[in-house]
């Protein structure tokens, strides 16, 4: 009889080894991050460059093959990004292209099903079901796949609120048409199909407006204890947007999309850090997300599928896409021009790659081959369409209005002025009150570039005089952001007589 493996528990050195292992996958994939910034790649590819390496075929060799755990942490992972993705969508530009976007979303996933799934079928060899699973997966777009190569090319906004929009709306129905195509037994008529599709988008929408609107009444209202709870209570209040639609057998996805984007464009306190905190979380999903993906393929069973994939993909890029974007915006009045970059822009990210974990979880008939196929076309062609969207832009002389585009401000620190910037608040008692601009006698390199005094802001001038309760924005070279930092402390503990550079200002915060 053989013996049982004794299990070995779990101890602190093996929790610091899983910690270090994290760490350096997180260390790389910012790195990954700074790659294609320059490369001009979307990062997706490298986050999932990098879950291959780590498995199966890679030099990790590290076997993973739960696609449930996948598809748990995929949803999670796209829970936080479709809601940093609604915090950052700005009203203004989105509202004109919410009509385009709701009919791309619907009809035009309608369209993209219907001719993908029949180039799958009469090409490749796929049965009906396979084929529809196929058309559905691949039929939402994901903005996160595209941006990082948009933010290179100044589009009108018109363009980018429909693509945003798009790819905020259209993961709704889609779920509902892989869900329904993977379970078991006969598929639901398509006239109850579409009735379920409407039914919960306008529960999700309405919960989704409902949360982000009483959310962003009750932070503008409430004083939480501590500026740091503001961006927590966000993302919390989003987080209950999808919870709360999904409960309610509407769509979770549209929900807190529609509570992001309400709580977003709502002026919250501490807007600033909640933006940023929102970000990390985003970065963050988007990697641990991309890398388990990439764990979970195994790398020597695409070669079978890469030609099914290309010729899947070139129905879904060459006639698919661009016979959707045609159809859905017959109503509007767009060019020829903003019509072909739309159907190019189209990428497939990481949605479509989590979906395909669905049949799999459901175990539909050729799941694993499903999964395959759409890994291997959402490599190639994001390869192909990212690079050549600001060629595309460039040869169809579509750029942004002679409008000054808005400011990419960071945060400390100022990475391509090779700055920071400090925020410096006078509170009461603070000696610095009474003290003029000149007098701060702040190092070179460093200035106090802006003023906040009772809600209102201003340049300031070397004669202008400090008062308690003011809001100092200084920028600093990296060389004297220190020396700056201790001038303003003492200056802030002894006034204008303080040292220069002298140890009250180590020791005492203005």
């Amino acid at each position: 009889m053989r013996a049982r493996r004794k299990e070995r528990p779990l101890t602190v050195h093996h929790l610091n080894q899983l910690l270090l292992v994290c760490s350096l996958v997180l260390l790389v994939a910012v790195a990954a991050v700074r790659i294609s910034s320059r490369s001009g790649l979307p990062s997706l590819l490298l986050y999932l460059g990098i879950g291959v390496a780590m498995g199966q075929d890679g030099i990790g060799d590290v076997h993973f093959d739960n696609a449930e755990l996948t598809q748990v942490i995929g949803y999670a992972a796209l829970v936080v990004i479709l809601a940093e993705g609604g915090l950052g969508t700005k009203w203004k530009e989105v509202r004109p292209a919410l009509p385009a976007a709701a009919v791309l979303s619907t009809v035009g996933v309608a369209v993209s099903v219907g001719v993908t799934a029949a180039g799958a079928h009469y090409l490749v060899g796929l049965d009906w079901r396979a084929a529809l699973i196929i058309g559905a997966v691949v039929s939402s777009t994901d903005a996160a796949a595209v941006f990082s190569v948009l933010r290179k090319v100044p589009l009108p906004s018109r363009i980018t609120g429909v693509l945003e929009a798009e790819s905020g709306f259209n993961d709704a129905p889609v779920v509902i048409l892989v869900v329904a195509f993977s379970t078991a037994g006969p598929v639901d008529d398509w006239y109850v199909l579409l009735g379920t599709i409407a039914l919960e988008l306008a529960i999700g929408a309405a919960i989704g407006i409902a949360v982000g609107w009483l959310g962003a009444y009750g932070l503008r209202h409430v004083a939480l204890p501590a500026s740091g709870l503001y961006p927590i209570a966000v993302m919390a209040i989003a987080v209950a947007a999808y919870a709360a639609g999904a409960m309610a057998h509407g769509s979770g996805f549209l929900a807190v999309y529609l509570a992001s984007m309400v709580l977003g464009n709502a002026r919250l306190p501490h807007w600033p850090a909640t933006r940023g905190f929102a970000e990390g979380l985003g970065w963050l999903a988007q990697i641990g997300m991309f890398v388990l993906l990439g764990l979970l393929v195994t790398p020597h069973e695409l070669l079978d599928d890469t030609w099914h994939a290309i010729v899947i993909g070139l129905v879904l890029t060459m006639v698919a896409r661009p016979l959707e974007v045609v159809l859905s915006l017959v109503p509007f009045r767009m060019p020829w021009q903003e019509k072909a970059l739309l159907s190019w822009a189209g990428l497939r990210g990481a949605v479509p790659i989590i979906l395909a974990t669905i049949p799999m979880v459901n175990g539909a008939e050729d799941s694993q081959r499903i999964f395959n196929i759409v890994f291997v076309l959402v490599v190639v062609y994001t390869l192909v369409q990212g690079p050549t969207l600001p060629w595309l832009a460039k040869l169809l002389r579509i750029g942004g209005s002679s409008e000054a585009a808005d400011l990419g401000i960071e945060s400390a620190p100022l990475e391509r002025l090779r700055g920071h910037l400090l925020s410096v608040a006078i509170p009461e008692g603070s000696r610095m009150h009474g003290v003029e601009v000149a007098e701060l006698r702040l190092p070179q390199g460093a200035a106090v570039t802006l003023i906040v005094r009772e809600g209102e802001s201003f340049v300031p001038l070397p004669t202008t005089v400090l008062r308690r309760g003011d809001e100092l924005l200084v920028v600093a070279t990296d060389p004297v952001r220190d020396a700056a930092e201790k001038r303003l402390r003492a200056v802030g503990h002894g006034g204008k007589l303080a040292s220069w550079l002298g140890t009250d200002g180590e020791k005492h915060q203005s």
